[in-house]
This record gives C-alpha cells, structure tokens and sequence, in this order.
C-alpha cells in the first residue's frame, strides 16, 4: 500500500526543503550542558548550547545525577503499568504533594509529559455547553487538547485583554467557561497579564488555566511562575508544567489545581488512565530539583544577570530582540532562509542555536531564538554575542557577493 503513496510523501518532504523549512536533528554526544559536543549533523566538536530549555542548569547537575542513580537502585527502572493497575509507589505521591505545596495548590495529579497534561484536561472538564475561550498564540498542546473536547472554541489576540473580555460577554450562555493562556509565549518570551485575566475571569465568573512550562522554577521571587509575579497564585484554578525544562530539563509534565479537579482527572483523563507511569528515576530526580529551588536564589539570580547581559550587549550591536526579561530572547531576522543561514554560521563559531520560521512562527517573523541558562558563565555570553556580530558580518558578506 505505502508504493501508492511514496511518491506524495516524497513530494511534500521536498517541499518541506525547497521552503527552508526543513529541520535537521543535530546529533549530541555529550551530557546536555552549557557546552555540548556535536557529533552529527553539523560541524563536530564542541560548542555553546543557546538554544536548550535548561533554565536553571539542572540537566547535568551532580546532585540531581546523585539522586537519579539512588533513585534506580530502591524504585527500579520503569512501572511497566498506568498509575490506577499497579503504577503507583511512594515516590509518585511525593512528588504529587511537594509540587502542590510548591505551586499553591490543592491537589497534583501527574503526566508522561506536559502534552499530555494539556490534552487531557479540556476533554474531562468540558462538554458541548461549555466554553474554552484561548489565548491566540497558545502553545499547540493546548491546541491539540482543545481539539479533543466539545467545548465552543473562542480565541482572544494575544494578551488583548479588550477582546478577552468580548469573548467573555459572547459566551455568557455557556454553563462553564474556562479562560486558558500560556504564562510565557515560548516563541516571544512575552509573559501573560495574568492579574488582569483574572480580573475578567472574576467579572465573568470563568476559570483561569495557565500552562506555566517556561515560567516555573526561576520565575517569580521564589521560582513559582506567573501566578506568583503577578500575586494571582490564589486565583489561578489549573496550572499545566513539564519537568522536561527548568526542573531537571528530563521529561514528565503535572496538573496542579483544585482538588476536585484533579479527582476528577484521575478518573477520565485518557492521557493519565492510557499512559504508563512516569518512570519513579525522573520522579526522585525531581524531588531532588524543588529542593535546590526552594533553598537557594543563586540559580535564578545567575539566570536573571546572563539574561540581562546577552539582551542589552545584542541590542547595543544592532541586533533586534523581542522586548522583555525573560531568558527566551528572540533575535529577529525577518527572513526563513537567512536565519536558517546565521544559525549555520553560528555552529561554525561554535554556538549552536535554531532558526524559527514558518509554521512554528508567522510569515515574515523568522528568528533564532536564544535561550539562557544559569549554566552559562558570563565568558559564555559574551563568546556568543561576538559570535553573533562576526556572523553577521559574514552572512552579509555572502549576501553583498551573490547579489
């Protein structure tokens, strides 16, 4: 059957190249680090790596590494089973009560991944006369979840708290309504005006969900995300993360929210009753990463100054970045193929980061999106911002030649 249909998938995997859009899998044979050695798909050797999820530099850290391999030994390597047969030890419960505590809330209920997470939530709280009223520029698990319920589907311009409030008063016939954003755009590093959503949310009286995946464990004073910058911790209802970033950077996601909400995920929510345990390592490793969080600032004040230094050295060379804090720094280039392009110079500079472009971004708005570490010494940043200048120059170069 698939000789009927080779030539089609060939076809569009050519139109995939032909547009720029093509993405290659750069292969790594090292630890994720501030430094990795590539070893595949691009210039081998090692580089600086601006481009991983590894806020807080815990992927590769010793005490996390530590409490992994203790972890192996007393819970074993896997499950082999979903959390309501025989998939439950101690160490998932812990884990469940410690994020609770942590992010304010009642109950926490955990997934294989924050996709997950996100995909089981709408289809179990919302039915036909409900209302899911969503933040344009969503992440796509929240997409793809909404997709799975019957809920009348509403969307607001991005953080355009005017037409958030339009959507409310169109939906003032739902029997449930659920208002649903990112806390940090991860293609823009924009943050969600939560206390204003919840504000509206009040008026409204809809509830408020809030995936936090690139905001926990280094935002706010005490690492807790959004809610807690924007003191709103008390009035978020669900709350949506991965462990497969700031918190070790392995895999897993969790919802955390009102206690009969996640009773009720523990009965219905496919993604949590189909899928096989998180494996009980990545479960005790986590444990070991909230208590790096909540004793010490350090990671998140090396966070918050790298960020600091690489945003304000690229703006002073002429680089335009997206405005904000955040760690996620969007470098604007405009054009797919020449960010495409600056990228490949970048590795050949030894830092190795991605170009965005069409469909992960809108037309016309490719970047290579930066994204700092607290593993990153200052010399880092540094190296790389003179790398970016020196890349420039040479795309330039090219351009001005083939012109």
């Amino acid at each position: 059957m698939f000789d009927n249909v080779r030539a089609d998938v060939a076809a569009t995997l050519d139109e995939i190249r032909e547009a720029g859009l093509f993405k290659p899998e750069r292969v790594i044979g090292s630890p994720q680090s501030a430094a990795v050695t590539v070893t595949g798909g691009g210039k081998p050797g090692e580089v600086l790596n601006f481009c991983a999820n590894n806020y807080l530099g815990l992927a590769d850290n010793q005490e996390v590494l530590d409490a992994a391999k203790d972890a192996l030994d007393r819970w074993g390597y896997g499950m082999a089973s979903v959390r309501f047969i025989c998939g439950t030890q101690d160490v998932h419960k812990e884990l469940e009560e410690r994020l609770s505590a942590f992010l304010g809330q009642e109950d926490t209920i955990l997934y294989s991944s924050c996709f997950d997470a996100n995909g089981g939530v709408f289809e179990t709280l919302l039915g036909a006369e409900d209302a899911v009223i969503s933040d344009a520029l969503n992440h796509a698990s929240i997409i793809d979840g909404i997709r799975l319920s019957k809920a009348r589907r509403h969307r607001y311009a991005n953080r355009d708290m005017a037409d958030l409030e339009k959507q409310l008063q169109d939906t003032q016939d739902a029997r449930r309504r659920l208002i649903v954003t990112d806390g940090v755009f991860s293609m823009d590093g924009y943050v969600a005006p939560l206390r204003e959503i919840c504000d509206l949310a009040d008026r409204y009286d809809a509830m408020v969900m809030v995936d936090d995946s690139h905001a926990v464990g280094f935002v706010g004073a005490g690492g807790r995300g959004t809610p807690e910058l924007h003191g709103v911790m008390d009035r978020v209802d669900i709350i949506t993360g991965t462990l497969g970033k700031a918190l070790g950077g392995a895999s897993g996601g969790y919802v955390a929210a009102r206690r009969e909400i996640v009773a009720l995920l523990r009965q219905r929510s496919r993604p949590y009753l189909f899928s096989n345990s998180l494996a009980p390592v990545i479960a005790a490793a986590s444990l070991k990463v909230l208590d790096l969080v909540e004793n010490s600032n350090e990671l998140r004040e090396k966070l918050a100054a790298n960020t600091a230094l690489f945003r304000t050295k690229m703006t002073e060379a002429g680089f335009e970045i997206l405005p904000g804090d955040h760690p996620i720094a969007p470098v604007m280039i405009g054009d797919a193929a020449k960010a495409g392009k600056l990228a490949e110079l970048l590795l050949e500079r030894g830092v190795y980061v991605i170009g965005f472009s069409y469909p992960v971004v809108p037309h016309g708005q490719a970047r290579i999106r930066v994204q700092l570490s607290a593993a990153h010494s200052t010399e880092d940043v540094e190296r790389a911002v003179a790398a970016f200048i020196d890349a420039r120059d040479a795309r330039d170069a090219l351009d001005a030649v083939e012109a």
